[in-house]
């Protein structure tokens, strides 16, 4: 019977591995056991208060009016969580509330800090899914141990998001008026030195600038036509000197004694009238006549003083040719002078002309950063217009806003920590650190226990095997080891519970992390 007991199956096996094995296990099992059960009795209760806002998109048609807040959504939130988690606004949250008022007389300020940015959370909500997904709400969560100030901290949480974006959105948009603003002040002073520089640059090259050169051929055509006109004008009161002249020669041969001299004059004047029309001025039977010409002119004045008087008092037809003969010269002084002119001003304008593709140049520069900076002035204007109406359109609240749609309320019922499964799940792991004790143990027992055991690992035979004489002083031996190893159990068991305690008291971060 006993062989047959030794070389049993596999389940009295574990059974009297659990007979001898069952103190290690029962110990196991209550320590986990009072520990997880003491934990989650004394955890503290975690509230959780959430606000929802609504992310009204802007009121007035981008058609109409462009907002200047041109920043992504996600990327405002995350900025404005920056701002509002920020040591000041925490630490006034904390003192306006009286939070953490245990942890701050024992914790530093920063880990108090730490403390309240996790239990701070920003969830965002979708209108659709995967990347054309967008936020049309967000979520601002609280967590605490008095429902009351959850709920009240997760709501100036909201609102101080709503303010937030409006401040964050406003200075944007009169940021952007201002530096337009600036830029165009500073673009107005730019085209007022180019208007001044373009007046002062025509002033001073006036008559040569491009747009005045079709102008000045125009006027040196109508010159040179006045004078052509002026030459022949000359010629034809010279014409006339000559036949007064000729007319005088006679009337004089007619009167009372001849006069040779002048009518020779006559003749060499008729002559040379017909030389110029076949030779030049240059030619020598022209400068021959002339010279001629010079001299009879020269001898007859000599006498024509004496004798004019008395000549033209005798004879009034010689007085009316010499007034006539004097009004053609007056008239040949008038002609050339204002030949004179005619070919200073054709000159000037052929300098004009000359110097007209420098200025062009000159002028082309000027007037292609003039243009430049007036079509970039005329778009900061529009842009700077549009700023303008996007501001205004800013401080009348019609852009994007965040809106509460649903505050927070004081929830009665604990968000954390699930004690029912937290309790089943310190049972399985109670079972399962025990059995694993077990398990151990017996892996590093080196001794034998069975007959089977020593057959298996020995080469010695078992010839037989003597059951255990239990005596007095084993009986004894066994008492004194129960009750101690009881009071040790005992004792071992009450520091578990007193440091379950110790932990599970107040330790709401802990709790906090079971929500989601």
């Amino acid at each position: 019977m006993q062989d047959e007991l030794e070389t049993g199956n596999g389940l009295e096996m574990v059974l009297d591995i659990a007979r001898r094995r069952k103190w290690l296990a029962i110990v196991i099992f209550l320590a986990v056991t009072a520990a997880v059960f003491t934990s989650v009795q004394y955890l503290p209760d975690v509230y959780r208060s959430s606000a929802t806002v609504l992310i009204e998109r802007q009121q007035i048609p981008n058609e109409f009016v462009r907002s200047t807040v041109t920043s992504a959504l996600e990327t405002r939130l995350q900025t404005i969580s920056q701002e509002i988690l920020s040591r000041s606004r925490l630490e006034a949250l904390i003192d306006r509330f009286g939070l953490y008022e245990e942890m701050r007389q024992t914790t530093p300020i920063e880990a108090v800090l730490t403390t309240m940015r996790n239990d701070i959370n920003l969830s965002l909500r979708g209108s659709g899914g995967g990347r054309d997904s967008t936020t049309v709400a967000f979520t601002i969560s609280y967590t605490g141990r008095d429902p009351q100030r959850v709920a009240a901290v997760a709501n100036t949480l909201a609102s101080f998001y709503i303010e937030e974006n409006l401040k964050v959105r406003g200075e944007q948009a009169s940021g952007t008026s201002e530096f337009l603003a600036a830029q165009l002040r500073e673009m107005e002073l730019n085209l007022e030195k180019q208007e001044k520089e373009v007046s002062e640059f025509k002033n001073l090259y006036a008559g040569e600038l491009p747009h005045q050169q079709e102008g000045n051929l125009s006027s040196l055509d109508q010159l040179n036509t006045r004078l052509r006109l002026n030459g022949d004008a000359q010629l034809r009161v010279s014409e006339r000197r000559s036949d007064l002249e000729g007319q005088l020669a006679e009337v004089r041969a007619r009167g009372e004694g001849p006069d040779a001299t002048a009518t020779r004059i006559a003749q060499l004047r008729q002559e040379l009238r017909q030389l110029r029309e076949q030779y030049s001025d240059k030619y020598p039977d022209v400068l021959r006549v002339k010279t001629e010409i010079a001299d009879l002119v020269e001898e007859l004045k000599q006498f024509d003083g004496v004798a004019q008087n008395e000549t033209a008092d005798t004879n009034p037809q010689i007085g009316q040719i010499q007034k006539a003969i004097l009004e053609t010269e007056r008239q040949l002084q008038q002609l050339q002078v204002e030949a004179d002119r005619i070919k200073d001003s054709i000159a000037s304008y052929e300098r004009r002309l000359a110097n007209a593709p420098l200025r062009e140049q000159q002028y082309q520069e000027l007037v292609r950063d003039y243009e430049t900076n007036r079509e970039l002035y005329r778009s900061l204007l529009g842009r700077q217009k549009e700023a303008e109406l996007a501001e205004s359109m800013e401080q009348r609240q019609k852009g994007e806003q965040f809106r509460v749609i649903e505050p927070a309320f004081a929830s009665g019922t604990p968000a954390a920590p699930d004690r029912f499964r937290l309790r089943l799940l310190g049972l399985l792991a109670a079972i399962g650190l025990a059995a694993g004790a077990v398990l151990l143990v017996e892996q590093l027992d080196g001794s034998f226990h069975t007959a089977a055991a020593i057959r298996s690992g020995s080469p010695i035979p078992v010839l037989v095997t003597i059951p255990h004489i239990v005596t007095r002083a084993d009986r004894y031996r066994k008492a004194l080891r129960f009750s101690l190893a009881t009071v040790a159990t005992v004792v071992g068991l009450g520091v578990i519970v007193a440091a379950s305690y110790y932990f599970a008291t107040g330790n709401h971060q802990f709790v906090a992390r079971f929500l989601g």
